[in-house]
């Protein structure tokens, strides 16, 4: 991994995803290179195939091409290449923290950042309502829901 001031990067979460973790940009990622903590989505360089797909679907506009980022939230390319190693990957979509609505019209909130792993459970947007099916050892999520 490149030191912070050498960084290459596609794409950066950088602010506004701060308390709302929308995940719309997740569903489209071709990849998997978003990394989940407990508050914020990051993009790991090392992953990130600069495809576009995933600043439009950002409802906080929270994903900028580096050469794109405000320059007030340069930091947060640093921030996403130091918590992607740690944080675990983020394939599915799923729902929003449940004060994201309100925490998205907030404009500065860098210090609300959580620097911690997201540790679960994991649930996608599809299967809000399902259960854990753990009768084979495993825990598999069954859903309620037909299909």
């Amino acid at each position: 991994r490149s030191s912070p001031s050498e960084l290459l990067m596609a794409h950066v979460v950088a602010e506004p995803c701060i308390k709302c973790k929308y995940t719309d940009c997740v569903a489209v990622c071709p990849v998997d290179c978003f990394h989940e903590g407990v508050n914020f989505l990051v993009i790991d360089p090392d992953v990130c195939i600069d495809c576009g797909l995933c600043p439009p679907e950002c409802p906080t506009t929270a994903i900028f091409a580096e050469e794109d980022l405000p320059e007030k939230w340069n930091d947060y390319i640093e921030i996403n290449a130091k918590y992607s190693p740690d944080w675990p990957v983020i394939d599915a979509q799923k729902e929003p923290l449940p004060e994201a609505d309100e925490v998205a019209k907030v404009a500065s909130k860098k210090d609300m950042l959580d620097p911690n792993a997201f540790e679960g459970p994991f649930e996608r947007a599809d299967e809000a309502d399902a259960v854990p099916d753990c009768r084979s050892g495993g825990c598999e999520f069954e859903s309620r829901r037909p299909r």
